[in-house]
């Protein structure tokens, strides 16, 4: 192996003219090492290389070296550092992660349920005797009460209540679920609608409400129809009002103008946002309507639907200083019969949710003669042949058979 040593570096001689200079030399790789084990051999020089052995007489360490052919000093290194625990700041992240979607998709969910149920008022509707047998699916009557004894002075002046007294019902409706998997149907029962009420001759149905509460417009409807209720949901002035403005509106497309004194109403055509006074006078509004009951039930579940809509939106649910609100506003503005489960109630608002978004069907009794002369006054004549195809139906839990009917009253109504 070869010691011959590499030939020595030129240096730059200093220039006259230029006292004091500095010259530096350029870094070169070192080819050769210049003694120890692996003399002669070529270092690389480079990021991470070794560095090339210090020159004879001078240790390592800046001293001078020990005898000729013994081993250079050892280097002192420094000691490596302790480990360092590997931080948890990364999986704590994860896991409020995780906890924060289950309080998004089932904590403020159920938060929203129990605040509107537990508002929720409650009455014996469905208790008594002289009910229909059962019928397959379930089926709601959803009542609006026009009763006024709630209501302070300035409470009926604000919603043009008027200051009639007793209590009737103005908006009539079942709500059918099937159980078959067809379409959810909401139909529209006329309050001007003649017929039999069970201990008290022939009237209109909403007489019903006045003479024997809930359970007689329950056991009236039922023998009207042959459908069996399995749920009552009723709303009344005041609570359809503050359960609007509680949501922040709702937007109601009118087919024209509109001004009715006794309704405190007076709207222009077209689409517009609703607070809570101007969504209950649109919906009661009849003597400006020339199609009278018949028009306002189109209406009424126009307005609902847009309520239900509305309710169940992300613009709502997504912010909770409007959804809870909302929730407490729409429990204790409906009162629901004392049997009735969370289940039941939940399949209620998904039903409604479901006509409000076009997955279902809605349409009013077929009606034969919309000015019948009775001693009760001027009312409402069913279509019996239709209202009969139209309640069997809804008892086989054939709802698909439905459409062909709400199809043809969409056409002629416009």
């Amino acid at each position: 192996m070869s010691t011959e040593e590499p030939p020595p570096r030129r240096r730059r001689q200093p220039d006259p003219s230029r006292p004091g200079t500095v010259y530096r030399a350029r870094p070169r790789l070192a080819l050769f090492n210049r003694g120890g084990l692996g003399a002669g051999q070529p270092v690389a020089r480079g990021n991470g290389a070794k560095a090339p052995p210090p020159p004879r007489g001078v240790s390592r360490t800046g001293g001078p070296a020990g005898p000729a052919g013994s081993a250079p000093a050892a280097r002192s290194r420094p000691a490596a550092p302790a480990a360092v625990p590997a931080r948890r700041g990364g999986r704590r992240g994860w896991i409020w992660a995780v906890v924060a979607v289950v309080a998004l998709l089932v904590v403020y969910p159920l938060l929203l349920f129990t605040l509107a149920w537990t508002s929720l008022n409650r009455v014996d509707a469905l208790g008594g005797s002289g009910r229909v047998a059962d019928t397959p699916g379930h089926t709601y009557l959803v009542v609006g009460s026009d009763s006024r004894a709630d209501l302070t002075p300035a409470e009926r002046n604000r919603l043009g209540t008027g200051r009639t007294a007793g209590q009737r019902t103005d908006t009539i409706m079942l709500l059918h679920v099937p159980a078959s998997g067809g379409p959810t149907v909401l139909v529209s029962i006329p309050r001007d609608s003649y017929v039999p009420i069970p201990g008290h001759s022939r009237n209109k149905i909403n007489a019903a409400y006045a003479f024997g509460g809930p359970q007689l417009l329950v056991r009236t409807v039922e023998n009207a129809t042959g459908v069996h209720i399995d749920g009552y949901v009723e709303t009344g002035l005041l609570g359809y009002a503050d359960l609007v403005d509680a949501i922040g509106g709702v937007r109601v497309c009118a087919p024209r103008a509109m001004k009715d004194k006794d309704a405190h109403l007076d709207i222009p055509a077209g689409c517009q946002q609703m607070d809570g006074a101007t969504a209950l006078g649109y919906a009661r509004a009849r003597h400006s309507d020339p199609r009278g009951d018949l028009g306002r039930v189109e209406r009424q579940r126009q307005v609902l639907a847009a309520i239900a809509g509305k309710t169940l939106s992300p613009s709502v649910l997504a912010l909770p200083w409007r959804a809870i609100p909302a929730a407490r506003a729409g429990g204790s503005a409906l009162t629901v019969d004392q049997g009735t489960s969370p289940l039941a109630l939940a399949r209620f608002v998904l039903a409604m949710r479901a006509v409000a978004g076009g997955g279902g069907l809605s349409l009013t009794v077929p009606i034969g003669d919309p000015n019948l002369s009775t001693p009760a006054g001027d009312a409402v004549e069913w279509d019996h042949a239709e209202a009969l195809r139209l309640f069997n139906a809804i008892k086989a839990d054939d709802t698909e058979a439905i459409r062909p009917i709400a199809t043809e009253q969409a056409q002629r109504t416009g």
